[in-house]
């Protein structure tokens, strides 16, 4: 479920959002359904009047009360589950951050309930890590990388996992490049065919000044997959790289 994760940051060279704001693009009715599940008929509509808008909206009436009901179930671990991490690709979609918090509160809760379910941890630790990108918070990111730490001693070598805690490095304020790459480098290593973890070394090898790497990084990524749409902006960071250094 975390094949795409994160929601607010800039993915490598593809704009937009990592993560969540992509997995939006892909939300189905059945996800909508679970936070519009139960919601007293008397709430009101969702706002949009085309069909599809009706597929893809949800009026704060029933948010609300989804998350009022959330907070009277608190210890109904699978309703804090579902419900944070519905609101969780919810907010994604909507790209509010006010929601996103509301997402990683019940997620929190969750977590409490059962500490060891590795989907409560990957799904607050993306919440985590986007609330500090949205305030460019350092404490933020660290609070996330230590919820990533504890879903990779559930599964060991995982690499999106790992990829995403490489990057609560590369979004510091100030970056931390050679932890990210270390990090990154140590994905690739073990995956060499995973993608995310390359494009994001090649970011951080281009910020790093290492142009000849970042050309040879690239080279393997368009080898692993000539169609990722990452490529063409990749490679234009590479030359912008190479004409402000001569």
């Amino acid at each position: 479920m975390h094949k795409n994760t994160i929601l607010f940051v800039i993915i490598a060279a593809l704009g937009g959002f990592i993560g969540g704001f992509l997995l939006a693009n892909s939300i189905n009715r059945s996800q909508l359904a679970v936070v519009r599940d139960q919601v007293p008929s008397s709430g009101a509509p969702a706002t949009n009047n085309s069909s599809e808008g009706k597929d893809t909206e949800l009026s704060a009436s029933e948010i609300r009360a989804k998350i009022d009901e959330a907070d009277k179930k608190p210890n109904d671990f699978d309703y804090q589950k579902n419900l944070g991490g519905a609101l969780y690709k919810y907010a994604a979609m909507k790209q509010d951050p006010g929601l996103l918090t509301e997402a990683a509160r019940i997620l929190e809760r969750a977590g409490s309930l059962k500490t060891g379910d590795l989907d409560v941890l990957i799904l607050l630790g993306n919440a985590k890590f986007d609330i500090a990108y949205a305030n460019k918070n350092n404490a933020g990111f660290a609070s996330a990388r230590e919820i990533y730490t504890k879903a990779l001693e559930l599964k060991p070598g995982d690499p999106d996992i790992s990829t995403d805690r490489a990057l609560t490095y590369f979004f510091l304020e100030p970056p931390d490049y050679e932890k990210a790459r270390a990090e990154l480098q140590k994905v690739i290593d073990a995956n060499p065919k995973h993608e995310r973890s390359m494009q994001f070394l090649i970011k951080v090898l281009v910020n790093q000044k290492k142009i000849t790497e970042a050309e040879r990084a690239w080279a393997k990524l368009k080898e692993i997959n000539p169609q990722n749409r990452s490529l063409p902006d990749l490679q234009a960071e590479i030359s912008e790289a190479q004409t402000a250094s001569k």
